[in-house]
């Protein structure tokens, strides 16, 4: 469900049903994850360079590859619509760019899924979630989320760059499902760290 990688080999749909054991002790708001990659050389370097060194060109390889896997494995009818993870204001400001548009873009020309980047607000500064234990990323996350503006949508894909234990995009799809999302998925580049 959260995009662990899990011992065994699955096909098709039955990937969906595994789950890791965090999900199962704290079932997760999103749907399905899909988030093809590991979080690893060389991987790992056009994340940070995306995400840290104004590497849009990199972002356009990540959205491409990401893209990429999604038509080759997916069975199941598409997202109605794309929603990039929000910066909050002073990052946003910082880089000059959010990473997770970047990456949607790609999708939404891809794809042909349209992309709402104007949606869902971050309302609340939050500490960067890398530097973070697992314990202190949900408390972190929490009510940094608003819906700002109406969808009738029911199936979105939340987009982001990396999971490591999907705090923040559970935390997301909270407070979607609670404005009236039925179906969430969460569209990474690459699963990081351990459950």
């Amino acid at each position: 469900m959260c995009a662990q990688p899990l011992q065994g080999e699955c096909v098709g749909d039955a990937m969906n049903s595994l789950q890791c054991g965090v999900c199962l002790r704290r079932p997760r708001r999103f749907d399905a994850a899909c988030c093809p990659f590991r979080y690893a050389y060389p991987l790992d370097h056009l994340v940070r360079a995306l995400k840290y060194h104004g590497g849009i060109a990199q972002g356009r390889v990540l959205g491409e590859l990401l893209a990429q896997r999604i038509q080759r494995t997916r069975t199941d009818p598409l997202p109605d619509l794309l929603l990039p993870v929000p910066l909050a204001p002073r990052r946003f400001r910082e880089r000059g760019y959010n990473q997770a548009i970047e990456l949607a873009r790609c999708l939404e020309r891809r794809l042909r899924i349209p992309l709402r980047a104007d949606l869902v607000a971050r309302v609340r500064e939050t500490r960067e979630q890398a530097a973070l234990r697992r314990s202190e990323r949900r408390r972190n996350i929490r009510r940094a989320f608003e819906v700002t503006g109406k969808f009738s949508a029911g199936h979105l894909a939340i987009v982001d760059d990396v999971v490591t234990t999907g705090s923040t995009v559970n935390e997301l799809a909270r407070v979607l499902k609670r404005a009236g999302a039925t179906k969430i998925e969460v569209w990474a580049v690459a699963r990081a760290g351990g459950p």
